[in-house]
Order: structure tokens, then C-alpha cells, then sequence
């Protein structure tokens, strides 16, 4: 986590207990989506709209507010 600036949570609410992705901006600005079931990075762009886009084809929603990395 050392490598992160922040992260940002977003959930399948449509499940029971919602599905979480964690949305990741590294150090270097490149932005990654973790899928912490699967274990593994299922997207990664460097443009956080395009992440962002990506979560909401899905109908994931963001937890409000940003975990910040100190």
C-alpha cells in the first residue's frame, strides 16, 4: 500500500453482501481496479474517468469518500 496515493471503494449493492472493487491511484498516477475476491487488477488506465466509466457500466457505486494513503 506504500505504492498508493489514495483509493476509492466502490460496491454492487444489487448483491448480498455487496461486491467490493477497490479503485487505486499509484504513486505514478496510473489508477488500477482491484478485485479483492479474484485477487488480481481486473482494469487499469491512466484516466480516472475512464476507470470511473468502467465501474459504472457495471452499476457499481462509489462509496463516498476517499481513503487517503499517509
Amino acid at each position: 500500500m506504500k505504492d498508493l496515493n489514495w483509493y476509492e471503494v466502490w460496491v454492487d449493492d444489487a448483491l448480498i453482501p455487496p461486491y467490493t472493487l477497490l479503485l487505486m491511484c499509484q504513486r505514478d498516477e496510473s489508477l488500477a481496479i482491484f478485485d479483492q475476491v479474484e485477487q488480481k487488477i481486473v482494469f487499469e488506465t491512466s484516466s480516472y474517468d475512464e476507470a470511473r466509466n468502467w465501474l459504472l457500466e457495471d452499476e457499481y457505486c462509489q462509496v463516498m469518500g476517499r481513503m487517503r494513503i499517509e
